[in-house]
């Protein structure tokens, strides 16, 4: 990515402020952060257009696989800037199972969701396999996963023909998997004339050159590289490689996703782990289990959330437990885990709450607090917003690590502020000892 001074050389340099920016340098800043686009500036010159695009392109290119973004980085490591699209996890489904198994097993599929700190977390793709070398059967597998399930596919076989009739089989663009250096024009072909992404099976870094100059001569750039190979040492070496290079050398013929088909048990679930973290953006399981699948899907979320930018809730009040005009009222910040931690905590008490949330712009009640985000007046405001203070005589209850302002906070509210606890998992004592006063 160039930097914000290479941008600034090719801007106008007017300072015409048509962009929304103060001045032409400020906005070549945003470019180099990936929060403007040089079509904000009405008078670039399209020679200048061209080079700009051309320099600020993702050095990984982003494929789009049923709706799903995969590749796109521009950044080995997260704290960099950020990861830009999260890896997608697919469970395959075999063409051996009868139409009524073929739903059940969707069905266990879609079960595969959680529900952590507001955010559904779950399985995002179908993959189909074709354990019957049989077209027919293909195609009507095929059909049978579609008619069960929303989401993108990918359907995995080593014959083309059978690839043939199963993109028959469905309205939807499927990931073709995959293209060995034996079978890689009768793919290329099928997934151009379908316009179908297509996964390449790489025997190693070389391999994958081999493939990919030879998928480019044929005219066809929607592809994802799987360089999985027997050995997770191996695989770990070979992606950080590749994408090292795509990243760091600009290669062209690297600048594509990367994938892995794993298989089932500890080792695939190891193997998606290491995906997870380095560079994979396509893991296919052949069977993953509900306690192998939370605490994978939990990494997902922290990997790829954006350092640069807190998790928020939106500043709101929310009643828990159907309060009442008598129900206490509680505070705190709107950084996500704060707030659902909290939640959790009023909800085991069994006792209802009118708990208001504060937009401290994403920071914890310490963190707030310090930087001047957390003070009685912005809390007195959120108040104000929301009329809780109409809505319960409540007593309302303060967080202990702030007990400093409650002087101040009862002073503007002209209501008698209680002081809670420290820690969020003393919560259900405290509500409980209050309300049998």
């Amino acid at each position: 990515m160039p930097t914000a001074i290479e941008f600034f050389k090719l801007l106008p340099k007017t300072n015409c402020k048509d962009c929304g920016q103060p001045t032409c340098l400020a906005f070549a800043m945003l470019l180099s952060n990936q929060k403007a686009k040089i079509e904000d500036c009405p008078h670039v010159k399209q020679e200048a257009k061209e080079t700009l695009a051309e320099a600020s392109a993702p050095p990984v290119k982003t494929i789009d696989v049923g709706g799903i973004k995969m590749g796109g980085e521009t950044v080995l490591y997260r704290h960099e800037r950020r990861f830009n699209n999260p890896i997608a996890y697919a469970l395959a489904v075999s063409d051996n199972l009868d139409s009524a198994a073929i739903a059940e097993r969707v069905a266990y599929i879609k079960s595969l969701a959680f529900d952590r700190v507001g955010m559904i977390f779950k399985v995002d793709m179908a993959s189909v396999r074709n354990d019957s070398r049989d077209a027919e059967t293909f195609a009507r597998a095929v059909k049978d996963v579609c008619s069960a399930w929303d989401g993108p596919i990918a359907i995995e076989s080593t014959d083309a023909s059978c690839v043939e009739a199963a993109i028959k089989a469905t309205d939807r663009k499927p990931l073709i998997y995959g293209a060995d250096k034996d079978r890689l024009e009768a793919y290329v072909n099928i997934a151009k004339e379908n316009k179908c992404p297509l996964a390449l099976i790489c025997d190693g870094p070389e391999g994958a050159v081999e493939l990919v100059e030879a998928t480019e001569k044929m005219g066809f750039q929607d592809i994802i590289l799987d360089l999985t190979t027997q050995n997770l040492k191996e695989t770990l070496e070979e992606q950080t490689i590749v994408r090292r290079a795509a990243i760091k050398k600009k290669f062209k013929p690297f600048a594509y996703p990367m994938m892995n088909k794993v298989g089932s048990g500890e080792y695939a679930v190891a193997t998606a782990v290491m995906s997870t973290l380095k560079y994979g953006s396509l893991v296919i399981f052949d069977d993953l289990k509900s306690y192998e699948a939370l605490p994978l899907f939990t990494l997902r979320q922290n990997i790829y959330t954006d350092p640069q930018v807190p998790i928020q809730v939106k500043q709101d009040l929310y009643p828990i437990g159907n309060p009442d005009e008598h129900s206490p009222i509680m505070f705190t910040t709107n950084f996500s885990l704060t707030y659902f931690t909290v939640r959790a905590d009023i909800e085991k008490s069994k006792i209802p709450v009118w708990l208001q949330i504060v937009n401290t712009e994403g920071l914890s009640v310490l963190t707030a607090y310090s930087a001047g985000k957390f003070e009685p007046e912005r809390i007195a405001d959120a108040f104000a917003e929301s009329g809780v203070l109409s809505k319960s005589d409540g007593p309302v209850i303060i967080p202990g690590l702030v007990t400093r302002i409650s002087g101040k906070l009862q002073e503007l509210i002209g209501r008698k502020v209680v002081v809670g606890t420290n820690e969020s998992r003393d919560i259900p004592k405290h509500l409980r000892e209050l309300t049998s006063q």
